[in-house]
C-alpha cells in the first residue's frame, strides 16, 4: 500500500498530498483515524479523505482503511509467532515454558501499569452513571469476565457483544459525557473496538484502554491507558497479565464499595438458591 501511495504521488492534488504526507509520517497511527479525524489531523476536509481512498484503488474509505489497518495489524502482530520456534524440538518444555512466559508477562506488567492511571480508572468506573465494557474476538471473554464483576459491584453496565459495527454502536447510543467506555484490544488490534471508542469520544464519554502497549493504537481516544504484556509463545494469545490487571480493578472496587457490594452478593445468593442456578453441594460429594 505504501509504495502504491508514493507511486500514486506525482497525479495527487495538494489536499491529497497532504493525507499521503501524513500517513508515511503516522503510519501506524493513521490506520485507524476515522476519514473525520484523518482530515483533521492532514488539514483537509472528508471527503478530499475519501477521494484519496478512492485515488487508491478502493471503493470508500471504509474499504481503504480495512485494507490499511489488517497491514498494520499483521506486522504488528507476526513477530509474536517466532516463538514458536523455542519449543519444536522439545516438546516436554511446552508445559514449564508457557507458563513460565505468562508468569513473566505478570511481572512485566507491573512495570507497565501507572499506578495513578489504575487509581483514575477505578474511580471514573465507579463514579459513571453507566459502564459499557467492549472487547471484541479473543478479547470477548476479558470484556465478560469484567462485565460479570462489574455487574455484581455496581448497577448499570452493559458489555458489547455483537460483531456487527451496526449493533455496536446501537448499544452505544444512549452513552454520553457522564458514562464511562472501557476498549479493550490487544494484537491483532480489532478494527470494531476502534470504532466503539471513536464513538465514545465523540459522545464525550470517559474512555479506558486497557491493551498492550504505549504503540498500541487503542491509546488514541483514552485518557485512561492502562498496559499488560500479552506476549504470547504461538498461536493462543496470553490473556494472563490483563486478566490480572481486569481481577485488580474488580478487588480496588469492592474495597471501595465493600458493604454496599456485600449486600448485592447476598441479594444473588438468594437468587441463586432460588433458582437453583448452581448444583447442590451433594451432587459433588460422591454420595448416593
Amino acid at each position: 500500500m505504501i509504495e502504491d501511495m508514493k507511486a500514486l504521488y506525482p497525479q495527487m492534488s495538494k489536499g491529497q498530498k497532504k493525507i499521503a504526507d501524513y500517513i508515511l509520517s503516522h503510519y501506524e497511527q493513521a490506520a485507524f483515524m476515522t476519514a473525520a479525524k484523518l482530515g483533521a489531523a492532514a488539514e483537509v476536509s472528508e471527503s478530499t479523505v475519501v477521494r484519496f481512498a478512492m485515488m487508491m484503488g478502493y471503493e470508500g474509505y471504509s474499504e481503504f482503511q480495512e485494507a490499511y489497518a489488517g497491514q498494520i495489524q499483521e506486522r504488528l502482530s507476526s513477530p509474536r509467532v517466532s516463538k514458536t520456534n523455542i519449543y519444536r524440538d522439545n516438546h516436554s518444555e511446552i508445559l514449564k515454558g508457557v507458563l513460565v512466559a505468562d508468569a513473566q508477562n505478570i511481572v512485566d506488567s507491573i512495570h507497565l501499569v501507572d499506578s495513578a492511571l489504575f487509581d483514575q480508572a477505578v474511580e471514573a468506573i465507579e463514579k459513571a452513571k453507566h459502564v459499557y465494557v467492549v472487547g471484541l474476538r479473543t478479547c470477548a471473554p476479558l470484556a465478560q469476565y469484567l462485565g460479570y464483576y462489574l455487574g455484581v459491584i455496581r448497577e448499570g453496565v452493559t458489555v458489547i457483544s455483537s460483531m456487527n459495527v451496526s449493533e455496536i454502536f446501537e448499544q452505544l447510543q444512549w452513552i454520553d459525557h457522564e458514562d464511562v467506555l472501557i476498549g479493550i484490544s490487544f494484537p491483532r488490534y480489532s478494527l470494531r473496538t476502534l470504532r466503539a471508542m471513536a464513538f465514545g469520544n465523540e459522545r464525550n464519554a470517559r474512555l479506558i484502554a486497557i491493551t498492550d502497549t504505549e504503540y498500541s493504537p487503542m491509546n488514541m481516544y483514552a485518557a485512561i491507558k492502562l498496559w499488560a504484556k500479552s506476549d504470547m509463545v504461538t498461536l493462543a494469545d496470553s490473556l494472563v497479565a490483563p486478566m490480572s490487571l481486569i481481577n485488580a480493578i474488580s478487588v480496588a472496587l469492592f474495597i471501595r464499595n465493600e458493604e454496599k457490594v456485600r449486600k448485592n452478593l447476598a441479594s444473588l445468593e438468594k437468587i441463586w438458591e432460588d433458582y437453583q442456578t448452581y448444583a447442590p453441594d451433594d451432587l459433588s460429594s460422591g454420595e448416593e
